[in-house]
């Protein structure tokens, strides 16, 4: 089965529709699929639904596809970094579903590994837990948070083989592997692609079982806040 692709273009040959829901890797900045979001800019899919832990930030990540209005609605636990976010939300453009960092992180693997719901402490109280069943067990109170099967995931890995499984480096592991593993397709676009069997089976993050289709690629690695101090005088 093929699964090495020429670009992010070709890899998402066939798999976009209008309206579909998409899983997306990445934390503020790092580990973002920035080759597949700019080739999805570039098909124009739109009424998108994103469940990813941010938007990126204006102009870059998924900052891209809320400029040109080609998300719906997101399913997010971090808005902070995005003015763009913040403005069609709070002018009623765009659909935002809140969810914890860990109960979003939950979602993916439940519904990667098959389970449709789970129950959380987190979010009794508030909100969150506005419209969601409620349940007791020992006495506490639990919510009802359903599980995430995404048409498509998008995630950005650092090394993989040819027949799919893929390495994270350090902090760029975060939401990828719930999130690859919670599509019903999973594209990971990687920054190095070795022969099959060359990786160190203990290293391996993501197996290839849970990929689909991948591709090999340069990457900005643009830094989300650079924080400098002046330079003291000799």
């Amino acid at each position: 089965m093929k699964k090495v692709y020429a670009s992010a273009g070709d890899a998402l040959e066939g798999v976009l529709k209008d309206g579909i829901l998409i899983a997306a890797g990445g934390f503020g900045l790092s580990g973002i699929p920035e080759l597949l979001i700019e080739a999805i800019h570039k098909a124009g899919t739109k009424d998108l639904t994103i469940a990813s832990n941010n938007c990126g930030v204006d102009g870059f990540g998924l900052g891209i596809l809320l400029d040109s209005r080609q998300i719906r609605k997101m399913i997010s636990s971090y808005v902070g970094e995005n003015a763009e976010f913040m403005r069609q939300y709070l002018s009623g453009e765009l659909e935002l579903e809140f969810n914890p960092q860990g109960t979003l992180a939950e979602r993916m693997r439940a519904g990667g590994a098959g389970i449709p719901g789970f129950y959380t402490k987190t979010g009794v109280g508030t909100v969150i837990a506005e419209g969601k069943e409620h349940k007791e067990f020992d006495g506490e109170t639990y919510i009802l948070e359903r599980g995430i099967v995404a048409d498509l995931a998008i995630v950005k890995g650092w090394k993989a083989d040819e027949s799919g499984n893929v390495v994270f480096r350090k902090t760029a592991r975060n939401f990828n592997v719930p999130a690859a593993k919670c599509g019903r397709v999973c594209i990971v676009e990687v920054e190095e692609i070795v022969p099959t069997g060359s990786l160190d089976p203990d290293a391996i993050h993501l197996p290839g079982i849970y990929v689909h289709r991948l591709l090999q690629g340069q990457h900005e690695k643009r830094i989300e806040q650079r924080t400098t101090r002046k330079k003291e005088a000799v």
